[in-house]
């Protein structure tokens, strides 16, 4: 079976741990596609649909909402969602975000894709925590209305609390791509400094991390694709 992963920066793996590599070490007898791209809204997961179908998968794991939760609950971001990610306002109301998700769902489906949906984990500070689970609520409510199965990664990973940090700004979203340019992969002393237990910025995966979540969802994709 041909699985494609559709996703942001978390399915794309480049900057911290790749849980679809791992995936794929748990799941030789099938064919993985990673299509995620760093830094992608739901818009720009719909607007790869095509690319996706172009792959003729006969499955699709979709993780999104991560950058959508960001730019919603840090302001000072949505300079680089607006100008990069081509949302007019730099980020997406929830109700936006689900009617989105609904389309890009339900595009797949039409096209006999068993579509498959995943809910990120957060563990940056408590706004992110909040704004992840505002979004991650839609999702699930979005599959559930279209009865597909979901995945939730924070179950399996994120803290019972995180500490208050300093909002995220530009800053970050330059640094990440600084680092990825440089070949940086300081992670697990990263993840010490900062005091995080999954995560080594409190959005991506370590590579221990990224290993743990691909074991897992690895046994449940078995399970929905028996």
């Amino acid at each position: 079976m041909k699985i494609s992963f559709l996703g942001a920066s978390l399915t794309e793996g480049v900057y911290g741990g790749n849980y679809v590599n791992a995936v794929a070490a748990h799941l030789p007898e099938h064919t993985l596609v990673n299509r995620g791209v760093g830094g992608s809204t739901v818009n720009k997961l719909l607007g790869r649909v095509e690319r996706v179908l172009s792959d003729a998968p006969d499955a699709c794991f979709v993780l999104a909402g991560s950058n959508d939760a960001l730019a919603y609950a840090f302001p000072a971001t949505r300079p680089y969602y607006k100008s990069q990610q081509d949302l007019p306002d730099g980020y997406l109301e929830p109700e936006a975000y689900a009617a989105l998700l609904r389309d890009l769902l339900t595009e797949l489906s039409l096209n006999h894709v068993l579509v498959l949906v995943g809910l990120p984990p957060m563990e940056y500070n408590p706004a992110a925590v909040a704004a992840m689970h505002l979004f991650n609520a839609q999702t699930r409510s979005i599959a559930q209305a279209l009865n597909l199965p979901v995945f939730d990664f924070g179950a399996h990973l994120n803290p019972p609390s995180v500490p208050e940090r300093p909002p995220l700004g530009l800053q970050t979203v330059f640094q990440i791509g600084d680092r990825v340019k440089a070949g940086w992969a300081d992670y697990d002393a990263e993840r010490a400094a900062g005091g995080y237990t999954y995560s080594f910025d409190g959005i991506h995966f370590t590579p221990a991390a990224a290993a743990q979540a691909g074991a897992v969802l690895a046994g449940w994709l078995r399970s929905e694709l028996a």
